[in-house]
């Protein structure tokens, strides 16, 4: 069981800064989440020898570990161009997952829940071509549904995964995503019970129902607007149930990666990643 810190609140950092950090608070493993001078969203990797060297001895000096380099490209878009494009991108970042000698990477499945059939489809023809690689370079692939990606249900995202039929690509649920997973149910136990052995990693925030209310909790204008709305809260502040997430997790004997990824309060970054350090730590023993 690693609980790893995404330390995206800490993005103006330099990177050994940023490290740093992470040592500070008490956290032995990194999820490195897109910034802009290493994996930007969406964009070409920003990395050369010597970024990878800085941040290598950063972790040395520290003694902390990266669990895992999480970058994010269009390569379920529906556009072909954009899709070869974030193809490249992904090829460069498994060399600099191979690099840092990091050897699992995850992300979303990304497309648009409006045009969700020729996403799907985009997905799979950027898969046929990166899945050998992953493959070669023993690089491990967890995948998790964001809200408006082309899938955002949790039963369908494990699905999706189990048919590609590879043991090295597997699922991340993101308990900040759980009223979007079953139409704003929010029934975590039998979703986290159907992946079952393909659950490998988690990230762990609070986040308000927004589905509730007939989907009218938020107003959001223009009237029909294609949104989705969600945030990542420290635990305690949403209404997720949380005794019965971690309670599913300890009957499934989880021992996979669980990332705390709270973005809403960058005023007090220190004060939140602490308490959801001491919560997971009691949590998972």
């Amino acid at each position: 069981m690693r609980i790893a810190l995404d330390p995206y609140m800490y993005r103006n950092l330099s990177i050994p800064k940023m490290v740093d950090k992470t040592a500070e608070l008490g956290y032995e493993y990194i999820e490195l989440s897109p910034r802009e001078d290493f994996l930007p969203f969406y964009k070409y990797p920003r990395v050369d020898k010597a970024r990878i060297k800085e941040f290598k001895k950063a972790l040395s000096d520290t003694g902390v570990r990266l669990s895992s380099l999480l970058p994010l490209y269009h390569w379920a878009g529906p556009d072909e161009e954009m899709r070869k494009a974030a193809v490249r991108n992904w090829k460069r970042a498994i060399q600099i997952a191979v690099e840092m000698d990091c050897d699992l990477m995850n992300t979303e499945f990304s497309g648009q829940s409006d045009n969700a059939l020729v996403c799907e489809q985009q997905f799979i023809k950027s898969m046929e071509e990166l899945l050998p690689i992953f493959e070669r370079e023993g690089i491990k692939l967890d995948i998790q549904a964001h809200p408006y990606d082309f899938c955002e249900r949790n039963n369908e995202s494990v699905d999706i995964i189990r048919g590609l039929d590879k043991d090295f690509v597997n699922y991340l649920y993101a308990a900040p995503h759980t009223f979007f997973y079953d139409d704003g149910v929010g029934d975590i136990k039998s979703m986290l019970e159907y992946a079952g052995e393909r659950l490998t990693h988690l990230i762990i925030a609070d986040t308000y129902n927004h589905r509730a209310s007939s989907n009218l909790r938020y107003i959001v204008n223009p009237p029909g607007v294609t949104a989705t709305v969600h945030q990542h809260l420290n635990i305690g502040e949403g209404e997720v149930k949380w005794d019965t997430f971690f309670s599913t997790l300890r009957e499934m004997k989880f021992d996979g990666i669980a990332t705390v990824a709270i973005f809403a309060w960058e005023d007090r970054a220190d004060e939140s990643n602490r308490f959801m350090l001491e919560r997971l730590r009691r949590e998972f023993g």
